[in-house]
């Protein structure tokens, strides 16, 4: 765990921005078509529940809605076509 925590110390804020928009999207696409609360991604995502994790998650489904990834009607999660079809291009989460 303290390996864990020197390892997240030493990326950048963009770049842990970018493993958690990253790790969002994967749940999300996992999840098709389900949907889910921010707080039932965040269970799945970070299951320790660190108030600082939970701010990232947030913000990750934000940045992630304004990009147009992510579909968010202020109650339930899920992605958007594009990033569906996007999915389905590449071969799918894995």
């Amino acid at each position: 765990m303290h390996d864990e925590d020197i390892r997240r110390r030493a990326l950048a804020p963009a770049q842990e921005d970018q493993i958690m928009e990253r790790s969002v999207l994967t749940e999300v696409l996992l999840l098709h078509p389900a949907q889910m609360t921010v707080l039932e991604l965040a269970l799945r995502v970070a299951p320790d529940q660190r108030s600082c994790e939970r701010d990232a998650i947030e913000r990750a489904v934000r940045d992630l809605a304004r990009d147009g990834l992510i579909l968010c009607d202020c109650r339930r999660l899920s992605p958007s076509r594009a990033a569906v079809r996007f999915d389905e291009l590449l071969g799918g989460v894995s």
